[in-house]
């Protein structure tokens, strides 16, 4: 199995997501896409409820394995796996879908993301062990105290007990589901995960905000 850090920006660093109700569409889309079946067009102005991405009316034949996402602003992160040969290409093709959605919703045109998806292989054992937490800790460039989260030393980030609680209550995020704190527990696949950091996740990523220490990895590998 080869696991990709799947990740792109809006055009100009612009913001992708302007509310709840593009949030909330791209999660659909996360789950929808997902499936080897031709996409169901919907139209904006459709309604969404609270289930959405929870649930499905058939069985899908999934292309891709989700492992962890995070949706900011202007930018998202995914963890992907191929279930199928070809998967993660067609996957991120029909997932183009959201921008032609967010056009026609607020009326504008052009290009939406900066360029090509960029899709980094996961290889080194101390990246794979790093990927889930950098993706999850994304979200602390909107708390106020925790914004050099990156740096990759001992004590960057105070009160880690507010962090947890903030990443907790950060809804767009898979961070919530490793928790346990039921968010949008269909698009994720979290055995990889939970094999090799262990099934309480809480934990895991605790001791890693206070046992810090300096990785080797490719900045590049990073990178939005």
């Amino acid at each position: 199995m080869e696991l990709y850090h799947v990740i792109n920006k809006g055009v100009d660093g612009r913001n992708i997501f302007l509310d709840t109700r593009d949030y909330a569409r791209f999660v659909h889309d996360l789950y929808e896409f997902n499936d080897a079946a031709p996409a169901l067009e919907f139209n904006h102005a459709n309604s969404r409820n609270s289930n959405v991405g929870r649930t499905t009316s058939y069985i899908r034949k999934q292309l891709v394995d989700i492992h962890g996402w995070e949706l900011m602003k202007n930018h998202y992160h995914l963890l992907i796996s191929e279930r199928v040969e070809g998967g993660l290409t067609l996957f991120l093709r029909k997932l183009s879908g959201y921008a032609r959605y967010f056009n026609e919703r607020h009326k504008r045109r052009g290009t939406l993301y900066q360029g090509r998806t960029k899709k980094i292989l996961i290889e080194r054992q101390e990246h794979f062990l790093y990927i889930l937490h950098y993706v999850h800790l994304n979200s602390l460039d909107y708390f106020p105290g925790a914004k050099e989260w990156r740096q990759r030393d001992k004590g960057t980030i105070p009160e880690i007990s507010k962090v947890l609680e903030y990443l907790q209550n950060y809804r767009w995020s898979s961070y919530p589901d490793y928790c346990n704190l039921s968010n949008f527990p269909s698009i994720l696949t979290k055995t990889l995960f939970e094999q090799s950091l262990g099934a309480d996740y809480l934990s895991s990523l605790k001791e890693y905000l206070t046992e810090r220490v300096v990785e080797e990895i490719d900045p590049k590998s990073l990178e939005y």
